[in-house]
């Protein structure tokens, strides 16, 4: 005999409850009991699970159905199989933590990570050690598209003029500062008026177009001379280090940029001599996925790191 590929296709997954009860109790009567069925339905799926497989399964012996040499190597993981099916059904919809392999996606502006991703990792280390979680970039033009084809599963970013299906919740309400090497001329002389007169690094990276402070600066009628426009902050501070160009920054990224201990790197950090209005950041998703378990956990996380 040989297996049949096109009936194992097809096969009935209840011959398979058949199967697992017969090799227990070794006995098509007992097993009958254990399934509520009759012997003779049984013997039935016995025999149609025969022919799909291309094997015997199981031999009569005296009151014992003994399992074939194939049937006894191939029924622990058949077995095996089936309680995990049936625990994974047991648990539909339910997350544990502790135990999950879920992995997430997370929309976020590159400038964020250095002070978000650290933590996160360290919680999901603490709380969901098996889970893992990848940073993508965030494309505010697609953001509704992105979240409700799954692409991302939420995202971070500054507030955004978003309807629903869409929601959000606002997660950081931050200050703007100013950076500037130790011993800048206007380290201890930063007013309106020579902030204005100063040079500027920009940070954007878009091709063109006024960054967030400078639309911000436009709205009160104010400008101010970017010198320099560049992608990263990072390389915005590197350059920082040996100039007297002056960078702003919402005051969180600029705690990142200048280190844990304060003023290393030969930077200094100096309120905002003019009045902006705070930057917000929100946390971003699909009303498709607001009652998600996993989702809805990995939600409590990200607003818990703030």
């Amino acid at each position: 005999m040989m297996t049949n590929v096109t009936k194992i296709q097809q096969l009935d997954l209840n011959l398979l409850k058949v199967f697992e009860s017969i090799y227990h109790k070794q006995n098509m009567s007992r097993a009958a009991e254990v399934l509520h069925i009759t012997p003779s339905a049984v013997s039935h799926a016995l025999k149609r699970l025969r022919e799909c497989l291309g094997d015997p399964l199981f031999q009569r012996s005296n009151n014992r159905m003994l399992p074939t040499p194939a049937c006894q190597r191939m029924a622990p993981q058949i077995i095996d199989n089936l309680t995990r099916l049936r625990q994974i059904l047991q648990h539909w919809g339910e997350f544990q933590p502790c135990s999950s392999q879920h992995h997430f996606r997370l929309g976020i502006h590159y400038a964020l990570e250095p002070s978000i991703l650290p933590r996160l990792a360290k919680k999901l280390a603490e709380f969901a050690p098996n889970t893992t979680f990848a940073s993508v970039k965030v494309d505010r033009e697609n953001l509704t598209r992105e979240l409700g084809a799954g692409h991302i599963d939420m995202a971070f970013d500054v507030a955004l003029p978003i309807k629903p299906p869409v929601l959000h919740t606002k997660l950081i309400d931050d200050e703007f500062c100013v950076l500037m090497r130790k011993g800048h001329p206007l380290e201890d002389n930063l007013t309106r008026q020579t902030y204005f007169d100063a040079n500027h690094i920009g940070v954007s990276n878009r091709p063109s177009g006024a960054g967030a402070e400078d639309i911000l600066f436009q709205q009160q009628g104010f400008s101010r001379h970017i010198n320099i426009r560049c992608q990263n902050y990072h390389a915005a501070k590197a350059m920082l280090i040996e100039s007297d160009f002056l960078l702003t920054v919402p005051y969180i990224l600029g705690k990142e940029l200048m280190g844990d201990m304060g003023q290393v790197d030969g930077l200094s950090q100096i309120p905002m001599p003019v009045r902006l209005t705070n930057i917000e950041t929100h946390l971003y998703w699909h009303k498709n996925t607001e009652h998600d378990e996993a989702l809805s956990w990995f939600r409590q996380i990200l607003v818990s790191l703030f």
